[in-house]
């Protein structure tokens, strides 16, 4: 039997029951940015686009058989200003203090990081990061203001807090948010001038995510390459002569060994589709010095998926993942991507999934 997740869809949120049967949960033709739920934890949490209407927050405490609207989190009022300085979504959501905890962090544009400590009835915005941010002059990538990914909570030491700004590097905090720097060093922004490429500030990571078993071990997909630390951050070293394609939004890293990757190739900037139509996925299994491609069960003519940043998750276990891509396909391996077994071609495109750990 395969592992429960959810998808999120720009139609609503689906969940991929044990039986490899998909079901909506809620949530009907509006678009669901993130989603978070644990085996560990009785509340599940959705965010919502509602466009005009704004970021909306729920939570459901029956496994998504009713919802409660709650309060989304929101600036301060002296910074709620006509120049964007407002709530445009939540793009990620992690457990602050682990699984069991109703401690909650979540990353928005336009790159404001906010805490709960009641199960998302309230919201405090982490100010110190704030005051980067403001000070800074982050910048949009994908959209046109600067969000925040990926929240990386380590597994021993919930006080050090790893995220990723698309667009200003990698920020870690060791004392629960009071305090940030910057950890970006070795990556490089090929779409900037030579002597501005390296400047950690103006840094496109796309998704960053860490080992649970190796908490020292981190992937980035960034926008023109694969970058992996090995020292908590401190530093990256940049991957090459990766085929066919170095550039990508997603990836994930086996929970048990922090030099097995997978990640999602396409071709950058205005094209952003697979390279040469063939819709592959790529492996490491040494950090990096090698990499496999895997299309067993994925599309064998011309294909135009592709796979948003949360579009590809891997279960507690390491052997199942699950994929989803822009026009609506998903996909299931549970040989760490040996082989892929197509679930639905008919979905609404998919923003992410995510297994329920």
């Amino acid at each position: 039997m395969s592992a429960v997740a959810l998808i999120a869809t720009r139609k609503g949120l689906f969940k991929l029951t044990e039986h490899q049967t998909i079901e909506p949960v809620g949530f009907s033709g509006v678009p669901v940015t993130m989603m978070l739920a644990s085996k560990h934890h009785a509340r599940w949490y959705a965010a919502l686009d509602h466009g005009h209407f704004g970021t909306k927050f729920h939570a459901s405490d029956d496994e998504g058989v009713h919802w409660q609207e709650l309060t989304a989190p929101a600036y301060p009022k002296q910074d709620d200003k006509e120049d964007g300085d407002s709530l445009k979504m939540i793009w990620s959501l992690e457990f602050a203090k682990g699984e069991s905890s109703n401690e909650l962090w979540a990353g928005t544009i336009p790159g404001g990081l906010f805490y709960s400590n009641d199960g998302g009835n309230s919201w405090q915005l982490n100010q110190t990061l704030w005051q980067y941010k403001q000070q800074q002059q982050w910048f949009g990538g994908g959209f046109d203001e600067a969000g925040i990914h990926s929240i990386c909570v380590d597994p021993e030491d919930s006080n050090k807090v790893s995220i990723a700004v698309s667009c200003a590097g990698v920020w870690v905090t060791e004392n629960g948010g009071e305090s940030w720097n910057n950890q970006s060093k070795g990556m490089r922004a090929e779409y900037m001038p030579p002597e501005q490429a390296g400047d950690p500030l103006i840094q496109d990571p796309h998704r960053m995510v860490q080992c649970p078993s190796d908490p020292e071990q981190f992937w980035v997909q960034h926008h023109n390459g694969i970058f992996v630390s090995s020292d908590g951050t401190k530093s990256w070293q940049e991957v090459e002569s990766v085929e066919p394609s170095a550039f990508g939004f997603a990836t994930v890293v086996h929970p048990d060994d922090g030099n097995t990757a997978w990640f999602v190739p396409a071709v950058k900037d205005e094209c952003r589709i697979p390279v040469d139509g063939q819709f592959v996925v790529t492996r490491t299994r040494d950090g990096g010095k090698t990499f496999e491609q895997l299309n067993k069960g994925l599309p064998l003519g011309l294909s135009y998926d592709l796979v948003f940043r949360h579009g590809l998750d891997i279960d507690a276990t390491g052997d199942q993942l699950l994929m989803g891509s822009t026009t609506g396909n998903l996909w299931l391996s549970d040989n760490q991507g040996d082989s892929w077994q197509c679930l639905s071609n008919h979905l609404p495109p998919i923003y992410a999934v995510r297994f329920i750990k």
